[in-house]
């Protein structure tokens, strides 16, 4: 088994602007109080209804239970928030008859071995996914509520904000789809439109940039070919580690055979910024729509709520549902009746591809929920031939696994005190390095950061204290296939 010779993040570590630290200082008390807020309101508005049912002569028992047992759950995340900011040990995950109960305990009484199980002394990797599924252990527990994921509202919430980038987006696709044929042809073409995408799936957290894709009409082909560049290149000194070529290289040596299936698999990210889900969406489309490289596209969400707004199943669906709802986004002056037409038009191909298999959740693949159990483990990515050795042969057939995502880097990497100057594959480790092309997208808001030069570390380190956390710096990461036996 691999083992990093380098330790975890120090989450006490106040020498510098630490992502961990102001983790555990900062964010989890704030996440854990709006998860309370958002209970005590659910229960302000059932205990309006049973008093109305009352009222009115009648009553109804489920009410009643789901106020008692969401009044639980508020006991409990209150619990832990005082626990938390008094750096107490963490407490063991309750057998709530879901999965990883075992191994998250384990991991813990390792930790507890070691004087490293309290708030502020476990690693972060590690005290962030056990967050995650304490939560889910306090609705599991339950009977009424066991399915609730408690940030959905907010995820919904931002979706709707991105309703005219959304639109936009939409026509540009639809205006693309007019030159399918030439660009299929066209790898040059292609390649353009390949880093537009990789970069609009980076940098749209930020700023909703559509500078990003609004070169993509028909017309505008050609002159994306200069523009795009010129653009790329401007944003090129904020791509700390650039494999946009290396990728597109690699893709372009991809050849499907008549009959067979080449594949692309996508290990989301969340939803909650706005329109990340959907941007996935759109790459995804590209690829296989756009490219003669790609005919299938499998995504791999969470399945529970975690982190906040990881993509879970439902929320994938109801995305899908939300985009073809006609009263689902306010009409702004921004959107036209034709760049809704667009998107019903794109969504309606998404949900096709569905129907036929060109789009699929991993959870519909043979023995899908065993794979995706991984994802919520409490592990860095390295173990995953030893915890899901299903998972790992099923990537291994895939011809690019993109992993999206500030997490997903920090899981491929372990959040180790990796020097900057490692290559991205030894911080990946064996077996995993090689295992199946990856390709990682990622904005900086993590401490780990691997690949990049002693003197590009340097000069930040003094121009820009924070550039490690503060999502003003990205990297693209591609590692090829071994061609191992």
């Amino acid at each position: 088994m691999f083992e990093a010779p380098y330790p975890p993040y120090d989450p006490q570590d106040k020498s510098r602007d630490s992502g961990s630290y102001e983790t555990v200082v900062k964010r989890w008390p704030v996440i854990i109080t709006n998860l309370i807020d958002h209970v005590h309101r659910l229960i302000h508005d059932l205990t309006m209804e049973s008093q109305a049912l009352a009222n009115s002569g009648s009553t109804d028992p489920a009410i009643q239970l789901k106020i008692e047992e969401g009044k639980g759950i508020i006991a409990k995340a209150s619990h832990l928030k005082y626990r938390m900011a008094r750096d107490q040990e963490l407490e063991m995950i309750p057998e709530d008859v879901e999965f990883y109960v075992h191994e998250y305990n384990s991991e813990l009484e390792k930790l507890s071995q070691a004087g490293k199980n309290t708030w502020f002394t476990a690693p972060w990797l590690y005290a962030e996914c056990y967050l995650y599924r304490l939560f889910r252990s306090y609705f599991k527990q339950s009977t009424l509520w066991t399915d609730f994921d408690p940030f959905y509202a907010k995820k919904e919430e931002t979706f709707r904000s991105s309703v005219t980038a959304i639109h936009q987006i939409a026509t540009t696709m639809h205006e693309l789809e007019t030159e399918k044929d030439k660009l299929v042809d066209d790898p040059d073409k292609l390649s353009v439109l390949f880093k537009e995408m990789v970069q609009m799936c980076l940098w749209c957290v930020l700023t909703h940039d559509l500078s990003l894709l609004t070169h993509l009409t028909p017309s505008d082909i050609e002159h994306l070919q200069t523009v795009g560049r010129e653009a790329q290149q401007a944003r090129k000194e904020f791509i700390l580690k650039d494999d946009q070529d290396a990728v597109w290289e690699y893709i372009k040596g991809l050849e499907p055979q008549a009959g067979t299936v080449a594949r692309c698999d996508f290990v989301l990210d969340n939803v909650l910024i706005s329109w990340k889900l959907f941007t996935d969406l759109v790459f995804a489309d590209f690829l296989v729509t756009h490219t003669p490289y790609f005919s299938q596209v499998v995504f791999h969400p969470k399945l529970f709520p975690w982190f906040v707004s990881d993509v879970t199943p439902t929320d994938f669906y109801k995305t899908i549902e939300s985009l073809l709802s006609p009263i689902f986004f306010n009409a702004t002056m921004e959107t036209t009746p034709e760049s809704a037409h667009h998107l019903k038009e794109m969504v309606e191909r998404w949900r096709r591809y569905l129907e036929q298999g060109i789009f699929r959740l991993s959870t519909a693949v043979e023995d899908g929920h065993k794979k995706a159990q991984f994802w919520t483990g409490p592990w860095p990515y390295w173990y995953m031939e030893d915890r899901a050795n299903s998972l790992w042969r099923f990537l291994a057939e895939s011809g690019l696994v993109i992993f999206k995502g500030d997490l997903k880097y920090v899981l491929l990497t372990g959040d180790v005190k990796w020097p900057a100057t490692t290559p991205f594959a030894t911080a990946l480790g064996r077996p995993l390095a090689g295992s199946f092309p990856l390709l990682s997208l990622r904005t900086n808001k993590a401490d780990v950061v691997v690949g990049i030069s002693q003197g590009v570390a340097d000069k930040l380190d003094e121009k820009d204290k924070g550039w490690r956390v503060n999502g003003k710096y990205a990297l693209v990461s591609f590692l090829p296939k071994d061609r191992r036996e």
